[in-house]
């Protein structure tokens, strides 16, 4: 059977929650909203380490943010990035016969002012040109830059160090770039696989169409059940931006403006695909990085381990093979590339962590061929300390600042997280969540010792297993 054309689409910083039909925010997505009803959806999808440089990684080769080495965002003064001696899913697919390409925000490259204060491409700060080679991870058609977020003024490099600038929204432009580059290899006899990347609703929020924004202009917007108002907002991290009610508002109609305006574009991929005859034969996957807070909590932006910042959307189809369900199994980012490869008839290489997904999709009488397992899905969640100023706290108190942060395990009912802080004299905490009867985690179970709760000893014990494997410093 010919292999199927993937398209992987994936937008920054989007929660699971704020789509229209998961009717809990207020967000226009009608296009989605379709799409799902023709699709495989996990509910429980969520972001192995919620931040954009560790996400990427994990998504890019299968392995855990810690494995690869970029447990933080690649960014000036840190040398973080992603070795292009990893095996990345780009490499698999292009080794399996497929045309690869990428499209839009990357974030896995050393930005250039690390090594080099005026480089040739212009990039300033986290950004980056990443040249034809080894650290496109087997993306072939390149378009496409390292981080930069003025969303109506984007530049890209394609194949060399001239930049690209271009004076139009950055998901709408995109959106014409893939629509290119999927009409010229759809009619070719190998099949595609595109990964296009969606830089918002990532802040600043405000940088999005007026006419997306008019959508929510007169609209009153309903807060979630745990959102604080707070002035200033706390990031997880320990940073703080402006805050109080207007804020919060402002902030909730411009970023579901933001998704909106991505509503609209995923619906012009969708019709090309049925137009040119081919939605049939391609695998479209819609997805996000990690989440956002939006005042949950009294926090805005992610790398916390709650729902509004791990959870994200994942909606799967694939009308030839697969059937269109509610999956509530835990699909973690690590479980993204074997499940795309299984799905495609490839092998899955000995690097990965994660474990395919793909019994859960496909037909029962082909999931059983292929061994479907009964054993219940978790996530292991994790983030660590990145900012350079905590870097060199711990450096300076003798410790290692990744044994800090914090590591959970996430099943469909329980969320256990160990949290052991962002400096050097924080104290352990552990938080165990019933989200069955706390879905907005408003009253997690505080504990000093996992002993004190049959679950949370259950929970702590999977915990040491991932550390153990993982050769995690985390000390319990």
């Amino acid at each position: 059977m010919k292999q199927p054309n993937i398209i992987y689409v994936f937008a920054d910083q989007w929660r699971r929650q704020a789509v229209g039909f998961m009717e809990q925010d207020e967000v226009i997505t009608p296009h989605m909203d379709r799409f799902a009803q023709e699709s495989a959806v996990f509910t429980q999808a969520v972001s192995c380490t919620p931040l954009c440089s560790p996400h990427r990684s994990s998504l890019m080769t299968g392995k855990y943010a810690l494995s690869t080495g970029v447990y933080t965002n690649c960014k000036n003064g840190l040398s973080v990035m992603l070795s292009p001696e990893e095996t990345g899913i780009g490499d698999a697919l292009k080794a399996g016969g497929y045309e690869t390409g990428y499209i839009g925000k990357w974030h896995l490259d050393l930005p250039e002012q690390n090594v080099e204060p005026n480089p040739a491409s212009g990039a300033k700060e986290w950004d980056a040109y990443t040249p034809p080679g080894p650290k496109r991870m087997g993306f072939d058609y390149w378009y496409s830059y390292g981080t930069f977020d003025e969303h109506l003024t984007p530049h890209y490099w394609k194949d060399s160090p001239e930049q690209i600038q271009i004076n139009e929204w950055s998901v709408a432009h995109e959106t014409d770039v893939a629509l290119a580059f999927m009409e010229e290899k759809r009619q070719q006899d190998k099949p595609f696989a595109l990964f296009l990347s969606w830089n918002p609703p990532h802040s600043p929020f405000e940088l999005v169409p007026e006419k997306y924004k008019e959508l929510y202009k007169d609209k009153t917007i309903e807060k979630r059940a745990n959102v604080q108002i707070a002035d200033p907002f706390l990031v997880h991290t320990g940073e703080t931006i402006p805050g109080g009610e207007e804020q919060w508002e402002r902030s909730a109609k411009d970023y579901f403006a933001a998704i909106s305006g991505i509503d609209e574009q995923f619906g012009r991929l969708l019709e090309s695909l049925n137009n040119w005859g081919i939605a049939e034969h391609t695998i479209v996957v819609l997805t996000s990085d990690h989440g956002e807070l939006l005042g949950s909590h009294g926090m805005f932006a992610k790398h916390s381990w709650h729902e509004e910042s791990i959870g994200v959307p994942f909606m799967i189809r694939w009308p030839e093979r697969l059937r269109a369900h509610v999956c509530e199994e835990v699909l973690n980012t690590v479980d993204i590339m074997p499940t795309l490869l299984d799905l495609a008839g490839l092998s899955i290489p000995g690097t990965v962590q994660g474990s395919s997904a793909a019994p859960l999709l496909l037909n029962s009488s082909h999931a059983e061929s292929i061994g479907e397992s009964t054993e219940e899905r978790a996530a292991f969640i994790s983030a660590y300390p990145g900012r350079l100023v905590a870097i060199k706290e711990f450096e300076e108190a003798g410790l290692n600042h990744l044994a800090y942060g914090w590591r959970g395990i996430r099943f469909k009912r329980y969320s256990y997280i160990i949290d052991n802080g962002y400096a050097p004299d924080c104290k352990t905490r552990r938080l165990l969540y019933d989200l069955q009867e706390d879905p907005y985690q408003l009253n997690p179970l505080q504990l000093e010792h996992a002993s004190e709760h049959e679950i949370a000893e259950q929970l702590e014990q999977e915990i040491l297993k991932r550390l153990k494997e993982l050769n995690d410093p985390f000390k319990i």
